[in-house]
């Protein structure tokens, strides 16, 4: 689970070192020098500093999905509760970030996905290597 984490964090700030998606606030339109290009339009420059995709600091709440899958096996309250709160915590940090021009809701959502997605695959792994393992 821990592992999961970290790799969720890793796979966030990796993909943000080579995107040369610029933050809201270096677009033209927001008062800066950049044009809008979409981050999908990989190694397409928009005349800003890049860096910008997927949200960081959102990660930083979102990453403790691998938790809130971990919990759900073993109490699917506390699962709910956890998963609510990663939730939370990550939409705050994802909010604070877009109020300040950082980022567009999009990458939010995007790196929820991306933590989600980890996490999912890890957990999917060690449950069946465990099951493998340990059979009944």
């Amino acid at each position: 689970m821990t592992g999961a984490v970290w790799l969720s964090l890793l796979v966030v700030a990796g993909i943000k070192g080579f995107s040369r998606t610029s933050c809201p606030w270096d677009l033209a339109a927001f008062g800066g020098t950049a044009q809008y290009v979409s981050h999908w339009a990989w190694g397409m420059r928009d005349g800003g500093g890049g860096h910008c995709f997927p949200a960081g600091h959102a990660s930083t709440g979102f990453a403790f999905m691998a938790l809130a899958i971990w919990l759900r096996s073993a109490s699917p309250r506390a699962g709910a509760w956890a998963w609510g709160t990663v939730l939370l915590a990550g939409l705050l940090l994802g909010w604070v970030q877009q109020v300040r021009g950082a980022h567009f809701f999009s990458h939010t959502l995007w790196t929820a996905w991306l933590c989600w997605a980890v996490a999912t695959v890890l957990h999917a792994l060690t449950w069946r290597r465990r099951s493998v393992a340990y059979p009944c």
